[in-house]
C-alpha cells in the first residue's frame, strides 16, 4: 500500500467528484422537479447556505485534523456519550446509504451505455462490481484514489462542460422565470433542501486532511476551491 498524500487537486477532485455524483447523477431530476421554474434561484440559493455551512467545516476541521471528521467536532464538543454515539451510528448509516445510492445510479447508466438488460440481477452485479473496484483502488493507496479521481472528475467537467455548451441555444427563459409566490413557496424551500444535500458532500473533504499534504491541513484550501 502507498503511503504518499494527497495534493490539492486530488483531495479537491475527491469532494467535487462525490458532490456531482450526490447532485447532478443521481437527485438533480428530483431536485429540478420540485423547484420547476425556480430552479435556477433555488440553485443559487442552496449555494449560499451550503458557503457558510462550509465556512463551519473549513474552521473546525483547520483546528481539529482527524479522518472522522464532523464526528470528531461532534465528539470534542459534546464528550463521549449517548447522543454522541447515536450521532455516530446515523453518520455511519448515511455513508452507507449514500454509497448504495452511487452505486445503483452508476449500475444505471452503465447497463443502457453498453445495451445490457437492466434485469435485478444485472443490476445487483454491476453495483457490487464497482464497490469492490474502489474498494481495491483503496487498498493501493488514498493518493492511487486520488489520482483516479481527478481522472474521472475532468471527465465528468468535460463531458458537463460539453452538455452546457450544445444546450445553450435551446434554452426558453420562460422556462426558468422565477416565480416567487405562496403558491410555489413550498417547491423553493423543498428544492433548496435537496439540492443543499448535495451540495454538502464537501463534508467528505473534512475526513480527507490526515491523508493530505502537511501544508493543506487547514480545510479552507480543500472545501473553497
Amino acid at each position: 500500500m502507498s503511503d504518499k498524500k494527497l495534493n490539492l487537486l486530488q483531495a479537491t477532485a475527491i469532494a467535487v467528484g462525490t458532490m456531482i455524483g450526490a447532485s447532478i447523477f443521481s437527485v438533480f431530476g428530483l431536485g429540478a422537479k420540485i423547484a420547476g421554474h425556480n430552479l435556477p434561484l433555488v440553485f443559487i440559493a442552496s449555494g449560499v447556505v451550503a458557503v457558510l455551512v462550509a465556512y463551519s467545516y473549513a474552521a473546525l476541521g483547520s483546528e481539529i485534523i482527524s479522518n472522522a471528521g464532523p464526528m470528531e467536532f461532534v465528539l470534542r464538543g459534546f464528550g463521549d456519550n449517548l447522543l454522541t454515539g447515536a450521532l455516530s451510528f446515523l453518520f455511519w448509516l448515511t455513508y452507507v446509504i449514500s454509497l448504495a445510492l452511487f452505486a445503483k445510479g452508476f449500475a444505471g447508466y452503465f447497463l443502457p451505455l453498453f445495451h445490457l438488460p437492466a434485469s435485478a440481477m444485472a443490476r445487483g452485479g454491476v453495483e457490487i462490481g464497482i464497490i469492490v473496484v474502489f474498494l481495491g483502488l483503496e487498498l493501493l493507496g488514498t493518493d492511487k484514489v486520488g489520482e483516479a479521481e481527478f481522472g474521472i472528475v475532468s471527465i465528468k467537467l468535460v463531458i458537463l462542460g460539453l452538455f452546457i455548451v450544445l444546450g445553450l441555444g435551446s434554452v426558453k427563459l420562460g422556462w426558468i422565470e422565477p416565480h416567487v409566490d405562496s403558491e410555489h413557496a413550498s417547491g423553493i424551500l423543498n428544492g433548496i433542501a435537496v439540492f443543499f444535500l448535495s451540495y454538502t458532500q464537501f463534508i467528505s473533504a473534512s475526513r480527507l486532511l490526515p491523508s493530505c499534504m502537511s501544508w493543506l491541513l487547514s480545510s479552507r484550501w480543500v472545501i473553497y476551491p
